[in-house]
């Protein structure tokens, strides 16, 4: 926050984490950073504002800061007056002034794009780019062709940054007449998955490259003096993404460390990518430069596109976009309104009902205009679907419907009719339950009354009035099912008295 330090860098994967499993469980978890200055206290007037926000249910991070409730918020920063993929950067803005630049995970597309936008704009006079495969990597060669035609001396080296004694040895090999002057940690590992279906070994698989090696290259290049220190983040770490917790959880520390060297007085910029064009990714790099804060995401958002969105905007874009109204009351009375039209529904009716839903959903969540193309045998895999798609169909799913979905909806469901079994098994489950659930609610009132009815005295009159009412109350119960012992039933009240009234209505009810 601001320009205060990370009181926790080892919590802020945590952080990331569980952005994502905000966004695969909507409405279900809460983040909370409390003031670090006042460990774990929290005086009574922030608890109280903290409580009103919760109440409101639509913020789904906060911040306790001197006793004030924070919430965070998008804004914008750089509105470029050109395009910023063309011209050359101001040299106010340039990476280095000279030396040597570190480029990790240089065999990615990312890594290439950096390296020759250094070298032909920002005039990086030599680079020295790590992966782990080194100058075997595919398309290693045809990288230091360019640069060196551009003007620049190339070192490339195998190298696992997540390995510290690996870096080590990679920085001591920068040549003296070019000390290391600057970083750009591109390196990464993707293994999309549903935080549910996550282990130990896939979320280190993540982690390492991101996290330790960014550790690494902080921790021993602190004391040289560097002028850049740029750490290629992600979208995902700052709005969630379901099916990317590993992936959000290693940004953010990214995101964390580039605060916290910047709250110390050391060069950082974490730059968090959302969906871009790599093209266009060197000229928001001169422009996340040239803003001098430690975070920054470059992104396209189609605001107009989240305006109209059917549900919510999300809070962290009210800053950008302002909501055309409150959307969460009418989204829980059309639940509502759902659940009666699945009640009303007969069986056949409502199985049909539910497979248009999850076509019309799907068919949403992959910018389709309809549904008619789209076969509810054929697995939702092969229509298009991805871990992120999937967690969005099954929140828009829950958004209509009011239940609370599995993240793992679409994969334990693999087709749209599939999908619809398991709704309609919900809803006759569900409806089940409720039943029950006011059977027993009924029952336990009946023993109150029961009970209160043994306590005092009444007269006669008052006596025959309560027993008019009671036996009213069986007669409704018995319905329409006027079979011999319903008859029976009926003809015992005639000459029941209030104890046996009572007795019949814990009977009668007791068959729910």
């Amino acid at each position: 926050m601001g320009g205060e330090d990370v009181a926790g860098l080892v919590q802020a994967p945590v952080w990331g984490l569980l952005r994502s499993v905000q966004t695969e469980n909507p409405g279900r978890f809460l983040l909370l950073d409390h003031d670090p200055e006042h460990g774990t206290e929290i005086n009574a007037v922030a608890a109280d504002a903290v409580v009103q926000v919760l109440g409101a249910g639509e913020e789904p991070q906060l911040a306790v800061r001197g006793g004030t409730v924070l919430v965070p918020r998008l804004s914008r920063v750089v509105k470029p007056a050109v395009d910023p993929g063309a011209g050359a950067p101001e040299a106010s803005v340039r990476l280095v002034s000279g030396g040597t630049v570190l480029v990790t995970g240089a065999s990615g597309a990312l890594a290439g794009v950096v390296a020759r936008h250094l070298v032909a704009e920002h005039g990086v006079e030599h680079l020295l780019l790590a992966s782990r495969r080194g100058p075997d990597a595919p398309g290693a060669a045809e990288l230091v062709a360019d640069l060196e035609a551009a003007g620049a001396s190339v070192t490339v080296a195998a190298c696992d940054v997540a390995d510290r004694d690996a870096v080590r040895e990679l920085l001591a090999g920068v040549p003296a007449r070019l000390p290391l002057r600057g970083v750009v940690h591109t390196a990464g590992v993707v293994d999309d998955g549903v935080v549910e279906g996550l282990s130990d070994e896939r979320v280190e698989r993540v982690l390492a490259p991101k996290v330790d090696a960014a550790w690494h290259l902080h921790e021993l290049t602190r004391d040289m003096g560097l002028e850049a220190f740029v750490l290629y983040s992600s979208a995902a770490a700052t709005l969630g993404a379901g099916g990317q917790g590993s992936y959000a959880a290693a940004n953010a520390f990214l995101d964390a460390l580039a605060q916290h060297r910047h709250a110390h007085g050391l060069p950082a910029l974490s730059l968090a990518w959302g969906h871009i064009v790599q093209e266009r990714t060197a000229g928001l790099l001169d422009a996340a430069l040239a803003t001098e804060r430690p975070h920054v995401l470059s992104m396209k958002l189609d605001l107009k596109a989240t305006r109209k969105r059917a549900d919510a905007v999300p809070a962290l874009m009210r800053g950008l976009v302002r909501a055309p109204y409150r959307k969460l009351a009418a989204n829980q009375q059309s639940a509502e309104a759902w659940k009666e039209e699945m009640a009303l529904a007969t069986p056949e009716q409502r199985e049909q009902l539910l497979l248009d839903l999850v076509l019309t959903h799907a068919a949403s969540v992959l910018g389709h205009t309809g549904h008619t193309g789209i076969d509810s045998d054929r697995a939702l895999k092969e229509l298009g679907f991805d871990s992120l798609t999937a967690v969005e169909l099954r929140n828009q799913l829950s958004t209509t419907t009011g239940m609370r979905l599995p993240a793992t909806l679409v994969f334990d469901h693999p087709t749209p009719l599939a999908v619809a079994h398991y709704l309609d098994s919900q809803v006759r489950g569900v409806g089940q339950s409720e039943t029950r659930m006011s059977a027993r609610t009924v029952l336990a009132e009946f023993d109150k009354l029961e009970v209160t009815l043994s306590r005092l005295s009444y007269r006669e009159n008052e006596r025959a009035q309560i027993s008019a009412r009671l036996k009213r109350l069986i007669l409704a119960l018995g319905d329409s099912r006027l079979d011999d012992g319903a008859q029976a039933r009926s003809d015992d009240l005639e000459s029941a008295d209030m104890d046996q009234v009572l007795k019949l209505l814990n009977d009668e009810l007791g068959t729910f």
